[in-house]
């Protein structure tokens, strides 16, 4: 019997107490246990905090199986590491998250792994860029912080072409607003720490795949020791009963937060995907089907410190993701290792914003920025 979203966020993996008969999963903080039918183990990634919350998850993308990690980036280096090795070669889309364009940049080619950064928005760079050593191919859609689309079904289709392993950062989208498995994406990632969480309290990172996948990643991921303790594990299973509602109001809140930016005689330039202007939006329809994110960025004229000191209700945080609404500069926190010119290469100004739409009322939001401007 298929269930919508809203259901296996309430249900799936939460089977309750078996001893007591409460409603809500126990915490089980043990490191040792009985081994006499399966080894329980944290760094196994196999104790029953950990199942549950990757069961919800891997329920809500589509997928078989996963794996919970000790944070976002510990999932993407896990993943990366697992599948390739000296002499191998990965292909990015240029437009990523910093702390992952700057792991690339300072640590693969320390193991001998190969890379080059490609503009995705047309796929067939993409395709030109494959040589006989390829053997991933790493997306992000929409992209932090320009909110660039990439055409996940077209990449999709050429990896399986190539015979080539497809990982996409889905962070910024969530489970609910898009599934890349479906479109026949491999290994989907996620910093947990964001919409997952929700609350701007955790910590955590997330794969999901096919079971073959996942046990060849967990098979480094024992080694590596990213594992997730059994108390975060408890709150990220908590957190996704109620992901459904948030990102919901998150997208309602953020098309109108960005239709707003877009009339403002103060702001340069908005990115939001949900906008009938931006370049992706025909291809973040088809994708994105559960609407359209609560992340989006603008371009402000002047000084954006002043207008960010001005703020009342938004809070200046280097996070996103949470039931509350928050900004950042970029070139001050996510893009902050990159240096002057590869920001601009890549598009990110000094006066480019970052929006993290919370599930206040919309009318609040706007007009904490109007007072702002």
């Amino acid at each position: 019997m298929s269930k919508s979203k809203l259901t296996i966020s309430v249900h799936t993996g939460s089977a309750g107490d078996p001893q007591y008969g409460g409603i809500v999963n126990p915490i089980y903080p043990a490191s040792a246990y009985d081994y006499d039918t399966e080894v329980l183990y944290p760094r196994y990634y196999n104790t029953p905090n950990q199942k549950a919350a990757v069961e919800k998850i891997a329920a809500l993308e589509n997928a078989e199986d996963g794996l919970m990690f000790s944070s976002g980036m510990a999932a993407i280096m896990t993943s990366m590491f697992a599948l390739l090795k000296g002499g191998d070669h990965i292909i990015f889309q240029s437009d990523l998250y910093g702390g992952t364009h700057h792991a690339a940049l300072t640590v693969l080619n320390r193991y001998g792994i190969e890379y080059d950064m490609v503009d995705a928005v047309d796929p067939k760079n993409l395709e030109l860029a494959i040589r006989k050593n390829t053997k991933v191919i790493y997306l992000e859609t929409p992209s932090n912080p320009l909110l660039t689309i990439t055409d996940v079904a077209a990449i999709a289709k050429i990896a399986r072409k190539n015979n080539l392993i497809s990982i996409i950062d889905n962070t910024f989208a969530s489970p609910v607003n898009q599934n890349p498995i479906d479109f026949g994406i491999d290994i989907v990632i996620h910093s947990g720490t964001k919409y997952i969480g929700g609350h701007s309290d955790l910590v955590c990172g997330v794969m999901v795949s096919s079971k073959k996948l996942t046990a060849k990643i967990k098979a480094s991921a024992q080694h590596f020791g990213g594992s997730l303790d059994a108390n975060t594990s408890y709150l990220v299973e908590r957190s996704l009963k109620t992901i459904v509602l948030r990102v919901q109001q998150q997208n309602k809140n953020a098309v109108a937060i960005a239709r707003f930016l877009q009339k403002e005689s103060g702001i340069v330039k908005v990115n939001y995907p949900g906008l009938k202007g931006h370049p992706g939006h025909s291809i973040a329809k088809k994708q994105m089907k559960g609407g359209f994110g609560g992340m989006l960025s603008f371009e402000i004229k002047g000084n954006p410190d002043k207008f960010l000191k001005r703020l009342k209700l938004i809070k200046k945080a280097v996070s996103l993701g949470g039931v509350e609404t928050t900004i950042s500069a970029p070139c001050k926190t996510s893009h902050a290792k990159l240096t002057a010119a590869e920001r601009a290469s890549a598009g990110i100004s000094d006066q480019l914003l970052r929006l993290s739409v919370g599930i206040e009322e919309a009318k609040d939001i706007i007009n904490d920025i109007k007072q702002a401007l």
